[in-house]
């Protein structure tokens, strides 16, 4: 039961990586030039809005994740820092495709 928890919720941290990744992405590569170049500042605060929301569900999944597979701190670290650089969710969600298929073949 553990094992189909822990799954459950390392697909639900992939998602929410991507998601948060591509709302950080349009954050700066769309609503901000928007704002700040063509006087338009309607998106940020969508964008802004929705971002934020992704990044706290992105940060209770780690914890979540990181409980329930015991992850070391320095994994818990890397994931808190991927969500602050561009592409970093990305970047990290490889270490998490890894982690996903070790639980699938258990």
């Amino acid at each position: 039961m553990k094992s189909n928890l822990s799954l459950k919720s390392l697909q639900f941290l992939r998602f929410v990586g991507i998601m948060e990744g591509i709302s950080f992405l349009l954050l700066l590569l769309v609503a901000m030039p928007l704002k700040y170049l063509a006087g338009i500042p309607a998106p940020v605060r969508y964008v802004g809005w929705a971002h934020g929301i992704l990044f706290v569900l992105f940060v209770v999944g780690v914890l979540q994740v990181a409980y329930l597979l015991r992850w070391p701190v320095k994994k818990i670290l890397l994931a808190f820092i991927a969500a602050f650089i561009p592409y970093g969710t990305f970047l990290f969600d490889k270490k998490l495709k890894e982690d996903e298929d070790r639980l699938i073949i258990l």
